[in-house]
């Protein structure tokens, strides 16, 4: 038996309270230390962990309870913990918030699944003591909780943070980690349906690097490492694990990835590659044509709205991707990469941009529509992602709308976590494409479809 290596969980008062840049803060002290870390960010947001990535040089991981399960949570926190020196998990949403009003899948949840202590962060921009309050009932509200400490954001000054510690009980005082001040150079610009992504920010690494270690000389770094290396009980004990071992490539997959495209998850591409596929990127802003002798396409998600010019301009790929889908490539696509394949893309402006037509649909972004849910899906037919009533989990999140269509959806039925009961996405061919993001944690065997049907092309 042995435990895993230290690990904190980075937690929020609520959404916007500074989860992101705090953990940034955190991840640059902890670099620049030495230290191996590993991140990982519940939910399945896929921006956060871009800017994880470029601060520790590791991927990022997604921890979702409906995505992947409990077991599939504890299985990849295990997994991708190995070797690390710590852990921090930047949290979403606000600490007890979890699904319809209840603490189900809650920061607090995943924390005591995986026996992890929070680190809680508090926005005290325009309040004082009203800090301790707050606080003081987070601490308290639910006993088996492990609370290693807070950390004061956004504070105006060196004066504003003492008139917060004087405020606070003495027993709170010693968790205090310390206080990040309010620094516009630590804010990621937001855009519609989230953070900038890291490959669209302006600012250089340097720059970010440089707010972040300014930032973290505010920590108490051995603090926090401390309470990190408190006794975390029974619920993180495991028996050491054996990463499952890759098969020699035998197929290439063409994967999408440049600042149009890049909503993926990191345990889908490394199921891929451990089905034997070689990963080979490519560029759709600037590429005129797929990577030599590639089997399969993903197109995942991302921001294809904002480059629609480029991606239309670009006609020699689109008509390739025409070709090859005639021809019975399998290709696989996610929401923006969903979008991609349409006729045509209207963006927020009103221009109308034509896309690749392999699928027989029209799209229009939409400011004043939002579609944000998880799935539990049966597919209808046998497809790429595997034979007939497959079960897959899910997540949408798009802000764009299907306003002509030449084929009704074929791919899937879904029931929403609400139980809300709909059809989705399109087969055409080996072409399947929807606005749902897969989660393969549950379900491998989706790769060794997508291998056989790429091997059977061949």
């Amino acid at each position: 038996m042995t435990s895993q290596p230290l690990a904190i969980m980075i937690a929020g008062t609520h959404s916007g309270a500074g989860k992101t840049t705090a953990t940034g803060v955190v991840l640059r002290g902890l670099i620049d230390r030495g230290l191996r870390v590993q991140s990982f960010k519940l939910g399945p947001d896929f921006i956060d962990p871009g800017y994880h990535r470029e601060i520790t040089g590791r991927p990022s991981i997604n921890l979702d309870l409906w995505l992947m399960g409990s077991d599939g949570v504890r299985d990849s926190f295990r997994r991708w913990s190995a070797g690390a020196d710590i852990c921090v998990i930047e949290s979403m949403g606000a600490l007890f918030d979890g699904t319809d009003g209840t603490g189900h899948g809650s920061a607090a949840h995943v924390a005591k699944l995986l026996g992890v202590p929070v680190v809680v962060i508090i926005d005290v921009w325009g309040m004082t003591r009203t800090a301790a309050a707050i606080l003081s009932g987070l601490r308290d509200f639910d006993s088996e909780l492990r609370w290693a400490g807070c950390v004061v954001n956004r504070s105006g000054s060196p004066g504003h943070t003492r008139m917060i510690m004087n405020g606070l009980p003495t027993d709170l005082q010693q968790t205090v980690i310390g206080a990040i001040e309010r620094d516009p150079g630590l804010a990621v610009p937001e855009r519609h349906l989230g953070l900038l992504t890291v490959d669209e920010n302006e600012a250089t690494i340097g720059v970010r690097s440089d707010h972040q270690r300014r930032a973290a000389a505010g920590l108490d770094l051995d603090r926090l490492l401390a309470r990190a290396a408190a006794d975390p009980g029974d619920a993180v004990i495991t028996t050491p694990h054996k990463p499952s071992a890759e098969h020699p490539a035998r197929a290439r997959l063409a994967v999408a990835r440049d600042r149009a495209f890049c909503f993926y998850y990191e345990e889908n591409l490394q199921m891929l590659r451990r089905t034997g596929f070689e990963l080979v990127e490519f560029r759709p802003t600037v590429d005129h044509e797929l990577p030599a002798d590639v089997d399969a396409v993903y197109l995942g998600g991302g921001y294809p709205e904002s480059f629609a010019a480029e991606l239309a301009g670009n006609r020699s790929l689109l008509s390739e991707l025409r070709r090859r889908a005639a021809d019975g490539m399998p290709i696989w696509a996610e929401c923006g990469g969903m979008m991609y394949l349409a006729r045509s893309l209207t963006g927020f402006d009103g221009v109308r941009h034509r896309l690749a037509g392999v699928l027989p649909i029209d799209v229009i972004m939409d400011r004043d529509y939002l579609s944000i849910r998880y799935a539990e899906l049966r597919t209808r037919s046998d497809s790429p992602l595997g034979p007939s009533s497959s079960r897959l989990w899910a997540q949408e999140f798009h802000q764009s709308r299907i306003i002509a269509d030449d084929l009704e959806p074929n791919l899937f039925d879904g029931v929403t976590s609400s139980g809300e009961k709909f059809a989705a996405g399109y087969q055409v061919g080996k072409v399947v494409a929807s606005y749902l993001h897969l989660h393969l944690s549950r379900t491998p065997q989706v790769a060794d479809s997508l291998m056989a049907a790429a091997l059977a092309r061949r």
